[in-house]
Order: structure tokens, then C-alpha cells, then sequence
């Protein structure tokens, strides 16, 4: 839907009765306010307001007052919810009193690097792998550490107690208006990645939020919680938030190489934003998770993996992120670093084809190495001239003060 009038009709046709206008912390947490449908067109011409002084990173009580718009092209049916008196969901802009773009609202901060690229005639599609482990809750519906079953990669049922929640989850999905790609359970116990089609940054960023919220959701549902934390368990594979880019330009030019030379030259830097928390550097350097900042062909040792294809369209896969990075924030900051390389002209070293976990230590000591622990990667940020270019004080702040 592009216009706010035929969202109306939407709500009158389908009988919705509650609609939550969906918006983000600068950590990439979801909140919302919910509206009857009666105020739905003040919401669309004047806003709703909100205290800003208690959503992390908007800042303090003076001039706390902000607006929400709802973005029409992202309303949804909740599909969890009674279809009896529906509800539904629209992810909404924020601003200030006067109209103008709140600068520190993440979707705006990716809407401006969106616009950046556009302006230089380039395009950018993303696919997230988002993976996540499903715990059993106790008999009081609190959350246990014990996983849903002792499973292996790609396992089947009996085995594999996740095949109906991930099935219920593709076509929740579906109803949601997001395509899934591929299922299946992953290396760990109670360990499972759903799939979805690549897509522009925004919309990839909104689908990936709200997987993670309907995943949630399904798995609270169905007597189970799901855990997209970066190490839940010490001696199993962490959760990897894989992300697959690839680069069109207006005039054919292949930028792709540029683009991905760009996102390492400023990993470092960005690294506390794709990786936020301290177990997400527990991940890093074992079980397929990368630690040197290198690439190669089809080798999941390395940073950046070049999938096969049958297509012959060149992708990189960026194997660092995790799921608990706030995905505006991170396609911001990625889009940035690959439109540097771009401009730049930016050349890739050679290919590392080799399995650096296994490597001679007289060739991995001559790489760059992703930040060791939070501290270091919050050092890189705090005296990176790339992140204060591209991200306000207050969201930096957020992230080397939590």
C-alpha cells in the first residue's frame, strides 16, 4: 500500500480493530503504541506523540516530545493474534514537533544512506541469514537452558523437534508479506535459521525485525522461547546474522569488488555495531564464525565468503554480524563503508584460500583481525572518523557507554 487513504480502507475492509505504530530504540529493540482505528488518520497527517526520554538513545527530558508517522507500504495483520477484531502493525518515521526527520531514529538514519547510494546511481540488495536456538520453558512458562532437542545440521524429525515451528513460522511470514527462501535446523542443539529473499536495505531491515518478532511470538506460542543472543550456549555454535549484499550500478559498471573492499576496510570500526555485546566476541574465531578480515571463494573461514552460483551474479556473504545488532544501524553503517570503496576505488587483497583455523600462524599473523572483545571494538569506534561522519554523538555514545 503507498498512500494513507488506502490503509484506512485496509482497516475497514479487514475488520481490524488495534493498530501498533512500530518503532525502534537506537539498540534496534521494537516498541510501539497502540491506536483504535478512529485515530488512525491523525496519526498519518499529524502524528502520534511520544516521551522520548525513556527510548534508549533518543535522549533526555528536555524537548522530549516526538512524533510517529506510520510508513503505509509496511502495514501488516499480526497473524498470532484473533482474526475476529484484528490487528495490525505499521513501522512509523519519527519526528520532531516541527516536521522535521528525528536524526537519531535508526529507519531514517538507513533511509539517508539509501538516498546516498541512489544519488550516485547505485542500488544494493540484502539477504539476511538470521539464525536463533529454541529453549524449553518450564511448567510456570519461564524460560529453561535446555534446548528442544539434541539435533545436528540440516537433521530431520524425530530428531529435529523444530520442523513444525519452523513451518508455522514460513507462513506467518507469508502473511506478513515476506517470501522465505529455505529452512532447515542448524549445527547446534535446538539450533535453526529460517531464510528470506533479498531485498532493498529498508525492506530487509523491516523483514528482519519482524522475523525476529514473529519468531518470538510463534515459539512463546507454542510453549518455547527463542534466543537470538550472539553464545547461548558455551560449547555450541553461536547465532550468526549472515548477510548477503550485492551492488547494481545505473550505468552496468560492476562495483562489487569495490563495495566489499570498502565494508573491510572500515569493519573494525563498525564492528561494536554489527556485534554488541560482550558474548558476541566469544563467537568470533571458532565453529564457522570469522576472526581475520579476509575473503575467498566458498570457504567459511573467512569474513566475507563468495557463494557459488549458478547465475554467475557476483554476492558477498559478511559472516560477522549477529542477531542482536539493530539492522538500520548496520546496513547504514555498511552501505557507508561500500559507497567509500566505491568512491575510492577501493582494491581487494588477495584471496585467503585457505582454512585459517588450521593456518600456518606465519600467515594469519600478517592480517587484520576483527576487535578481540567489546572493549576493543568500542575503542575502534570511538576513534574512527568514518562512524562520527555517518552516525550521530548520541547513538555512538549509546553503544561504547552501555
Amino acid at each position: 500500500m503507498r498512500s494513507y487513504e488506502e490503509v484506512i480502507n485496509y482497516v475497514d475492509e479487514e475488520n481490524v480493530k488495534f493498530i501498533r505504530l512500530a518503532f525502534f530504540d537506537v539498540y534496534g529493540e521494537q516498541k510501539n503504541i497502540a491506536i483504535m482505528p478512529g485515530e488512525l488518520r491523525r496519526a498519518f497527517t499529524e502524528g502520534i506523540s511520544i516521551d522520548a526520554s525513556n527510548i534508549a538513545g533518543f535522549g533526555g527530558e528536555v524537548k522530549s516530545d516526538l512524533f510517529l508517522k506510520p510508513d503505509p507500504t509496511t502495514v501488516s495483520i499480526v497473524p498470532w493474534r484473533p482474526l475476529d477484531g484484528a490487528v495490525c502493525r505499521m513501522f512509523c518515521n519519527v519526528y520532531y514537533p516541527d516536521g522535521k526527520p528525528f536524526e537519531k531514529d535508526t529507519r531514517y538514519i538507513l533511509r539517508q544512506a539509501v538516498k546516498e547510494a541512489k544519488d550516485l546511481g547505485i542500488s544494493i540488495n540484502i539477504g539476511p541469514e538470521v539464525e536463533f536456538y529454541v529453549f524449553k520453558e518450564d511448567e510456570n512458562g519461564q524460560p529453561t537452558n535446555m534446548p528442544i532437542d539434541r539435533a545436528g545440521y540440516m537433521a530431520v524429525a524425530p530428531e529435529d523437534r523444530g520442523e513444525n515451528l519452523r513451518r508455522d513460522i514460513c507462513f506467518t511470514l507469508l502473511e506478513m508479506g515476506i517470501t522465505p527462501e529455505a529452512s532447515h535446523h542448524e549445527q547446534g542443539p535446538g539450533q535453526n535459521e529460517v531464510d528470506f529473499r533479498y531485498s532493498d536495505p529498508m525492506t530487509a531491515a523491516d523483514n528482519t525485525s519482524t522475523f525476529k518478532w514473529a519468531v518470538k511470538n510463534l515459539a512463546d506460542s507454542n510453549g518455547m522461547w527463542a534466543d537470538f543472543s550472539p553464545k547461548p550456549m558455551w560449547d555450541q555454535p553461536g547465532n550468526g546474522m549472515h548477510l548477503n549484499i550485492s551492488v547494481e550500478s545505473a550505468d552496468g559498471t560492476d562495483h562489487n569488488k569495490e563495495f566489499m573492499a570498502g565494508i573491510m576496510r572500515y569493519i573494525r570500526d563498525i564492528t561494536i555495531f554489527l556485534d554488541p555485546q560482550e558474548k558476541s566476541y566469544e563467537r568470533f574465531g571458532k565453529m564457522e564464525a570469522p576472526y581475520y578480515v579476509s575473503w575467498s571463494a566458498q570457504n567459511r573461514s573467512q569474513l566475507v565468503r563468495i557463494p557459488a552460483s549458478h547465475s554467475g551474479l557476483d554476492r558477498m556473504e559478511l559472516r560477522s554480524p549477529d542477531p542482536t545488532a539493530n539492522p538500520y544501524l548496520a546496513y547504514a553503517l555498511l552501505i557507508y563503508a561500500g559507497l567509500e570503496g566505491i568512491r575510492q576505488g577501493m582494491k581487494l587483497d588477495a584471496p585467503m584460500n585457505v582454512n585459517l583455523y588450521r593456518a600456518d600462524p606465519e600467515l594469519t599473523r600478517k592480517l587484520d583481525k576483527l576487535p578481540a572483545h567489546r572493549q576493543e571494538a568500542i575503542s575502534c569506534a570511538r576513534e574512527s572518523e568514518f562512524v562520527r561522519k555517518h552516525l550521530p554523538a548520541e547513538c555512538i555514545t549509546a553503544y561504547i557507554q552501555q
